[in-house]
């Protein structure tokens, strides 16, 4: 997403040759890849896990965490070592994102119209907002001291975090459509 508007804003002549099918094939499988290592390896580690506590868990989703609470185990390499896979993944991600934006952010203060410059920002504002609701809840969910740890808290970190961000990605999408539908409908009418 990031880089989609990356190339569309800094380099916009290029776009049709660096987002053409074979780059978005490429990276929607880099995604994927990593995406189903990312959960083979912590599947993997949940499920060798022993419990000790039982097996039911105190909400809805069945997260690593929780899983963590019901462990009897001691081994710190065997609990964190797929965070820190997971981490290092994430953060990869996150350094590619802040290189974007940082990226469309210089391009667009260079942009002379106001009008350009607020079209530019328009597009990208949301999703920068939403990946920042995601970041920040996801790492808080997952890092929080067991001490902070109650019930209620847990449960609406995991809703804000995997149920919030995909439910506004369309609000958002029809909203830059509505704008898009009415700047040509006045090009066609004016």
């Amino acid at each position: 997403m990031c880089y989609d508007r990356y190339v569309s804003i800094c380099k916009p002549l290029h776009y049709g040759t660096l987002l053409g099918s074979r780059a978005c094939a490429h990276m929607a499988a880099a995604a994927w890849a990593s995406a189903f290592l990312n959960a083979l390896l912590q599947t993997v580690n949940a499920f060798s896990l022993p419990l000790c506590h039982g097996n039911a868990l105190g909400q809805f989703f069945c997260e690593i965490p929780q899983i963590f609470k019901l462990s009897c185990s001691h081994s710190y390499l065997r609990k964190f070592g797929p965070i820190v896979f997971s981490i290092s993944l994430a953060f990869v991600c996150f350094v590619f994102i802040v290189f974007s934006y940082v990226q469309i952010f210089r391009a667009v203060l260079r942009i002379p119209s106001e009008q350009g410059r607020h079209k530019a920002f328009s597009t990208c504002l949301p999703h920068l907002a939403v990946l920042s609701l995601f970041l920040s809840t996801g790492t808080f969910a997952h890092l929080k001291p067991p001490s902070m740890s109650s019930p209620s808290l847990d449960v609406a970190l995991s809703v804000l975090y995997s149920v919030v961000p995909p439910a506004l990605n369309p609000f958002i999408y029809s909203l830059r459509n509505q704008e898009l539908k009415a700047a040509v409908w006045r090009l066609m009418t004016g």
